[in-house]
């Protein structure tokens, strides 16, 4: 058996808003160096992904936690 868990829906949009909280960064760090302030909207942007990410993840180990095996994403 495979330590790592199979995939849930909600496992997957962390994954998704991570990687766009990465990516918004990378941006901001281009932005600010090519001396242009729309870094500061990617900084924004990188913000409300994080805090997408996390409540992703917190709503997963609250539902493992909780032993239940919905799969929907939108309980």
């Amino acid at each position: 058996m495979s330590p790592v868990p199979p995939p849930s829906p909600t496992r997957r949009l962390a994954l998704y808003t991570f990687v766009v909280c990465v990516l918004a960064v990378a941006a901001a760090v281009v932005s600010f160096v090519q001396g242009s302030y729309l870094g500061v909207v990617w900084v924004l942007l990188a913000g409300l992904s994080s805090n997408m990410t996390w409540y992703y993840l917190k709503r997963e180990k609250l539902r493992r936690a909780a032993g239940t095996a919905r799969t929907d994403v939108t309980g």
